[in-house]
C-alpha cells in the first residue's frame, strides 16, 4: 500500500537534525528523492544557562514510500520462546498505537535486543522517549516476570537509543564540569529510569563527581554533587 513513511531525528541544531533525518530515510528508501521529504520540528532544541538543562533539537521527517510493514521474519531454529514472545508482543503494540513496522530480534546472554524497523516509528518512540521507554519496560515486567532467569529487554527504533545516549550524555559532561567548579550541585531536567541510568552510568567514573537520583516519578531527576575530599 503506498503512503508514506516517516522517523524522527536529533541533532545540536535543526538542520543536523534534518539531515539525521534524511540518512534514515535514505536508508529506508533507497533512490529517495530528497525534495519529496517534509520535514516538521519538533524541538528547536535549549543550550539552557552554562551547558545546563541542554535539550537537543528534533524533527520529523516523512517522505512518500510504502507503509506496509515488512513481513515479520518467522521463528527460526535459533530464536527463543522469550524473544518469540516479545516479538508477537511488540508488533501487537506497535499496531494498536498505529506504527506500522516490522520487528527484528537480537538475542544474547546479556539482553534480549528488539529493534521496529520501516513504517511509523516515529509513534513508537514518542515524546522525548516517554512512549518508548513505556513499551521497554511493560515488556520486561511480562516476558520475564517471576522467573530468575531474567536478562533486560531492550527498545529500540530508528537508532533512536544511541542518538539519546550521546545527547545525555553530553549533557552529563557539561553539568559534571559545572558542579566540578563551583562547588555547588547541579540538578538536571526529569528522566525517566531507563535515561538516569545512562548519566550515573556515564559519570560513576568521574573522579570530581558522584551522582543520585531525588524526586518521584515522573519527576525524578538526576542530581550531580562536587565529590567531597576525605
Amino acid at each position: 500500500m503506498s503512503g508514506e513513511v516517516s522517523v524522527e531525528a536529533e541533532g545540536e541544531t535543526v538542520g543536523e537534525a534534518k539531515w539525521a533525518a534524511l540518512r534514515q530515510l535514505d536508508r529506508l528508501l533507497p533512490g529517495l528523492d530528497k525534495s519529496t521529504v517534509r520535514f516538521e520540528v519538533i524541538s528547536e532544541g535549549e543550550r539552557g544557562l552554562l551547558g545546563v538543562g541542554y535539550t537537543p533539537a528534533r524533527v520529523l521527517a516523512a517522505a512518500p514510500g510504502s507503509t506496509a510493514a515488512p513481513a515479520a521474519r518467522s521463528r527460526g531454529a535459533d530464536e527463543s520462546p522469550e524473544a518469540a514472545h516479545v516479538r508477537a508482543l511488540l508488533e501487537r503494540i506497535a499496531h494498536e498505537i498505529g506504527g506500522r513496522c516490522s520487528v527484528e530480534i537480537t538475542e544474547s546472554d546479556d539482553e534480549l535486543l528488539a529493534v521496529c524497523i520501516g513504517g511509523e516509528v516515529a509513534v513508537v518512540i514518542g515524546h522525548h522517549g516517554q512512549t518508548i521507554d513505556a513499551i521497554q519496560y511493560l515488556l520486561n515486567a511480562i516476558v520475564f516476570r517471576g522467573r530468575d532467569d531474567r536478562k533486560p529487554i531492550v527498545v529500540d527504533a530508528a537508532g533512536y537509543r544511541a542518538r539519546r545516549k550521546v545527547a545525555l550524555e553530553a549533557v552529563a559532561q557539561r553539568s559534571a564540569e559545572r558542579a566540578s567548579a563551583t562547588g555547588e550541585r547541579v540538578e538536571l531536567e526529569s528522566m525517566s529510569a531507563v535515561e538516569r541510568k545512562v548519566v550515573h552510568e556515564y559519570l560513576k567514573e568521574d573522579p570530581e563527581v558522584e551522582t543520585a537520583s531525588e524526586g518521584t516519578e515522573p519527576n525524578r531527576c538526576v542530581v550531580i554533587f562536587p565529590r567531597r575530599v576525605v
